[in-house]
């Protein structure tokens, strides 16, 4: 038997893109000059960003989807039920029914806000005391332990595995692939980051901010100058 791992983090990987700077402007240019090479888009820079930004400025997204990237997420499942709000991923997370979940389980970092105060929809998170993560981190394991030992104990008994999954808590860390393009992308870093040059507040819960966070960074790492324009345009999805 495996024995119980706790993590207070998330993995985000990019295994896969097809995506540039590139693709916004070929995409664009096409509803006026036709059909160009690389070599033509690629001769004026600045222009290139001129363009990038006034799509986005004047919010004419379709440039913006003809670009793909796809990620591997590990992450804890009340993470991906957050995630999968937004349907302009295509997702496939492993199952539960045909392999034997593994014992990863999330356990908030000591740095996590703990208290709430406000109403729905209008609240503040504040920082827990010594005594709250305590009483969090000590339940939240007693609970993960208990849980995968009636798990286990079905699992051995001959129960299957989709119906032995039925106790485990939405806490146990599973794994996807996410697929989007750089729009897509966009729309969901617009809700899922809370920054102080956007437009539009936002107020995401922690654990998916960590995972979004990680995603920006490798798509601004492939299309700098479509980033830079979302951050000067108030990080609003064209």
């Amino acid at each position: 038997m495996a024995d119980v791992e706790f993590r207070s983090d998330v993995t985000v990987e990019l295994v896969k893109h097809s995506a540039s700077d590139a693709d916004v402007i070929w995409a664009a240019r096409v509803s006026t000059k036709g059909e160009q090479s690389l070599a033509e888009i690629s001769a004026d820079p600045e222009r290139s960003a001129g363009l990038i930004n006034f799509l986005m400025r004047d919010r004419h997204g379709t440039p913006f989807e003809h670009s793909t990237m796809t990620f591997y997420v590990h992450a804890p499942i009340f993470v991906f039920r957050e995630f999968m709000r937004h349907r302009t991923f295509s997702f496939n997370e492993e199952s539960g029914r045909y392999r034997e979940l593994r014992p990863v389980f999330y356990v908030p970092a000591a740095d996590r806000e703990l208290v709430q105060a406000g109403k729905p929809g209008a609240y503040e998170l504040f920082p827990g005391s010594a005594e709250q993560h305590r009483v969090v981190a000590e339940a939240a394991r007693q609970a993960y332990h208990q849980a995968h030992a009636a798990y286990r104990a079905m699992l051995e008994a001959g129960v299957a595995r989709e119906v032995a999954r039925i106790v485990l808590p939405v806490g146990i860390y599973s794994s996807m692939y996410a697929t989007c393009n750089a729009r897509a992308l966009m729309n969901f870093l617009s809700l899922r980051v809370r920054h102080p040059g956007a437009a539009f507040p936002t107020f995401p819960q922690r654990e998916i901010e960590m995972v979004a966070r990680k995603m920006e960074a490798a798509w601004a790492g492939l299309m700098p100058l479509t980033h830079a324009a979302f951050e000067r345009n108030g990080r609003v999805c064209p």
